[in-house]
């Protein structure tokens, strides 16, 4: 009985994960309804009220102070309230995101969503080499995907899944029905994620979450952790690697900018330097949030101090042996009296 309760006790946030199943089915539903301009109001107005309430708030505030000491307080109030407004019409739009994303070269109208780097893409897909693509969570960060399998780039997506089973779930169908190929970053999947790259795929990762056995790299004037599986596979394979960012426009419009390839940064021996690699990246990254902090996503703890690797402490030199007939020696100039 006792065995069972354990059960129970552990078991509870995952069965209460797919009991909400139905309930977030429901809401993508209501979106579908309310259409793209009406249901990602109604998501910004929902957070941007309880976003505030809630202990993620208090996360974003102290990242936005740390992150900006000298901006006044009510500037930083301003950019969590428009972090949550990002955050609900993103999570709004992923009823939508079949539609979504209408770029097209040839159009005259006006579209949805503009690219700027369109011919590093051409070349990413044509070249015939593998590719290195990252980006971070800033606006509608599913985009750039959805924008790969559109123009037939051969790529896969890395992501994370959500805790929550049911916007999990969720996640991966819209995923799976707009976007190329998806691996999950779990422990075993960097082997698949490699025969990407082996085969002369494209692989893309958002960099800018926490990484427990990352690289220690500074972004924001703090240091943090990085994954450097992007500065891993471009030392073995020497790819190119680019980075990818998605901007919010007025209107419910998108533009997504692509980098050309990024020069990183060498070791001695003409191999790419991976924490050099992965700092180089993440001062992209650090770029776009300077430019669009209230795009970001401040409410997770990016910045984990105490997890950094602690500095080593060098040996104590060690003291010559004293002789016991050497130490009951006084010496003459210790007798005399001054």
């Amino acid at each position: 009985m006792l065995r069972l309760a354990l059960l129970l006790k552990r078991s509870y946030p995952r069965l209460a994960g797919f009991a909400m199943i139905p309930v977030i089915r429901a809401l993508v539903l209501l979106a579908r309804v309310l259409g793209p301009e009406r249901s990602t109001a109604f998501g910004a107005a929902l957070l941007r009220t309880l976003g505030p309430l809630l202990p993620a708030h208090r996360t974003a505030m102290a990242n936005l102070r740390a992150a900006f000491p000298d901006m006044p307080e009510a500037e930083r109030k301003r950019i969590a309230l428009e972090a949550w407004d990002n955050l609900g019409r993103t999570g709004a739009e992923y009823a939508h995101l079949d539609t979504l994303f209408d770029y097209d070269p040839a159009a005259t109208g006006a579209l949805r969503t503009e690219v700027t780097g369109i011919e590093h893409f051409y070349a990413l897909r044509d070249d015939g080499r593998p590719g290195l693509i990252f980006s971070a969570h800033l606006a509608n960060w599913e985009l750039p995907a959805i924008c790969a399998a559109k123009f037939g780039l051969d790529a896969t997506a890395v992501f994370r899944p959500p805790n929550n089973p049911a916007a999990a779930r969720l996640v991966q169908e819209v995923r799976r029905r707009t976007m190329g190929g998806l691996a999950a970053s779990t422990p075993g999947a960097v082997f698949a994620m490699r025969d990407v790259v082996e085969t002369g795929g494209h692989l893309g990762q958002l960099i800018d979450q926490h990484f427990t056995r990352g690289v220690v790299v500074e972004f924001l004037g703090r240091p943090c952790l990085a994954n450097p599986l992007l500065a891993k596979l471009a030392r073995h394979y020497d790819c190119p690697v680019h980075g990818v960012r998605v901007v919010r426009l007025p209107e419910g419009r998108f533009r997504l900018d692509l980098t050309p390839p990024l020069d990183l940064p060498r070791a001695a021996d003409g191999t790419v330097d991976v924490a050099g690699a992965m700092q180089a990246m993440t001062a992209v990254v650090e770029g776009w949030v300077r430019e669009n902090p209230g795009q970001w996503l401040w409410m997770h703890r990016r910045w984990r101090p105490d997890m950094l690797p602690k500095p080593r402490v060098a040996p104590a030199p060690l003291q010559p042996k004293v002789e016991a007939s050497q130490a009951n020696v006084i010496s003459p100039s210790a007798s005399q009296t001054v």
